[in-house]
């Protein structure tokens, strides 16, 4: 059996997420009720990833291409669970405005909370503390992460 894509494996391990979250449905839009069982679940995954041995290439190539759609357009269990809206280019999670996306008029609490670990520690890398660690002698430097390199240095 040929190697799969990258965006088959993707949308393969998309499907295992949801059925790991409890989010994976069965049968058309979803009427047949939560998939329970694993072996269900990784015969939905090969499906929609266009992976079947059982199904023509012509019939996984419009499975994968029907997928595709799906996630372009957010339908997906994850998606709406996540509030991501689509999945844009070279497969980068782009959030909807409401996740503070494109255009956001608002910061979120996430990013308010990476702003301020950007602002923490006058800008300077990892890397420049580990130097600077090296310099004192601190012990453990190499196990440190870079908020422990600032609080060790600060002593």
């Amino acid at each position: 059996m040929p190697r799969s894509s990258l965006s088959q494996r993707k949308t393969a391990g998309r499907v295992m997420h949801e059925f790991k979250h409890g989010e994976l449905k069965s049968g058309p839009g979803g009427k047949g009720g939560k998939v329970r069982s694993r072996r269900q679940a990784i015969a939905i995954a090969l499906s929609e990833s266009g992976s079947s041995k059982d199904k023509s290439k012509a019939e996984n190539r419009r499975a994968l291409s029907k997928t595709k759609r799906k996630e372009a357009r957010g339908e997906t269990a994850q998606q709406e669970k996540e509030g991501k809206s689509h999945v844009g280019a070279r497969g980068q999670r782009e959030s909807s405005r409401a996740m503070g996306g494109k255009d956001a008029k608002k910061t979120t609490a996430r990013g308010d909370r990476a702003a301020r670990a950007r602002a923490r520690g006058d800008g300077k890398t990892k890397d420049q503390l580990y130097a600077q660690a090296k310099r004192r002698g601190i012990p453990n430097r190499s196990k440190l992460t870079k908020q422990q390199l600032e609080n060790a240095l600060a002593r």
